[in-house]
């Protein structure tokens, strides 16, 4: 690698790698790719926010666009 390829680090295993070229980024392979998306999948990673009932979600929708 030259000096003047960027360069980051993986968000789930923390290894530095390459980001130009690199499919997978800003993940090192399509394994960390893979947990990072399992992790979302199973709700360990959440964004922060008031909860909704999805049942109640449309209803509160359509009150909102009403007033």
């Amino acid at each position: 690698m030259t000096s003047k390829e960027r360069k980051r680090f993986c968000p789930v295993c923390k290894k530095e790698s390459a980001w130009d070229g690199n499919p997978f980024r800003p993940f090192c392979t399509e394994r960390c790719r893979v947990i990072d998306l399992g992790k979302w999948a199973s709700e360990e990673y959440r964004i922060a926010g008031e909860h909704r009932d999805p049942e109640h979600a449309e209803n509160d929708e359509i009150n909102q666009t009403e007033k």
